[in-house]
């Protein structure tokens, strides 16, 4: 069904403005409608004109100076897979958003994919979140410890199916565990020895959405709302996938929309709107990695999902660069 909201809570910042807007509904809380601290990258800033007038300055600083480790099973693949065939887009782009695929090399961003999963405790499997609810903590742990991976600045993990899972009890409190320890002014940030001397910085991921299964406890929008509220309360990055999934090019709020942008009464939106548009006008194709192969993001018929979570991506790259959002 098509909506206007989405949560009373729920906002984010459009690129050319210091001010908060809201993804599906105007905060009325003053105090979260000041400040430029903190970024929920949600559909409104999952526009490739929004990534257009990002500061070239700030991509460049995002790309030589960030270096990402991103674990993720198959829906994950939606921002990789972004991310990969971006720099084949239109001219220019295969400098200003270069990127490597495991494999440090200058001038490109250093993103390292399913990094972290083979640090796992023995008999854990930290494929994604949603494989064992706290694995991700202690594989986060070895993997930042590791003196290989002490460039390593920014750490992401995304869910496979969110739904069922404890995300109050597990998700959230893991998370603040690793930023207690990480994170700026960190117990693990230092000089001395066990300590290693880059912070982190960690960005939250909502789960995709599942057609006609979005609403009620442990599904995908009570689960969305949780982080981001957390997220909001806590002035941390998140990259939304459900917002991204359940929203048309229109801004339209589809609450029965599915990861394939398929909505039972709003139709295959992404689809329809990819195929009145040409590639290299309107959206680019996906690679499985930096000039590979073209595909769809997992679980996709269509390249927006995936076009759009990596327009999502960059915009709080580029925030972790420095940029206000201005």
């Amino acid at each position: 069904m098509k909506m206007k909201s989405m949560s009373d809570k729920i906002v984010c910042f459009l690129a050319l403005s210091i001010i908060l807007i809201s993804c599906e509904k105007k905060n009325t809380d003053p105090d979260k409608n000041t400040g430029t601290a903190f970024i929920i990258a949600c559909d409104s800033v999952a526009f490739e004109s929004v990534l257009r007038e990002i500061p070239t300055n700030y991509i460049e600083a995002a790309r030589n100076n960030l270096h990402i480790a991103y674990q993720h099973t198959s829906h994950g693949t939606h921002v990789s897979y972004g991310l990969f065939g971006l720099p084949d887009y239109k001219t220019g782009d295969e400098t200003l958003f270069a990127i490597s695929n495991n494999n440090p090399q200058s001038g490109k961003l250093d993103f390292r994919d399913k990094a972290i999963a083979s640090y796992a405790e023995p008999g854990t499997d930290a494929a994604d979140l949603s494989r064992n609810e706290t694995a991700f903590i202690q594989a986060t742990r070895n993997y930042l410890d590791d003196q290989d991976n002490s460039e390593i600045n920014v750490v992401m993990w995304s869910w496979c199916n969110i739904a069922g899972h404890y995300v109050a009890v597990n998700y959230l409190p893991g998370m603040q565990t690793l930023i207690n320890e990480y994170g700026e002014g960190g117990s693990k940030i230092g000089t001395g020895a066990g300590q290693r001397p880059n912070a982190v910085t960690f960005i939250f991921m909502t789960g995709h959405a599942n057609k006609d299964n979005n609403v009620g406890d442990k599904k995908p929008k009570n689960q969305a709302d949780l982080i981001i509220d957390y997220c909001m309360e806590n002035k941390f990055y998140c990259l939304d996938y459900y917002g991204i999934d359940t929203h048309d090019m229109d801004g339209n709020y589809w609450e029965d929309a599915g990861d394939d942008g398929n909505s039972s009464t709003g139709g295959n939106f992404y689809s329809v709107w990819q195929n009145s548009h040409s590639v290299g006008n309107g959206f680019y194709e996906n690679r499985s990695s930096p000039g590979g192969t073209v595909t769809y993001g997992a679980h996709n018929s269509q390249h927006i999902t995936a076009n759009r979570k990596a327009y999502a991506m960059w915009y709080i790259l580029a925030r972790i660069a420095g940029w206000d959002g201005s």
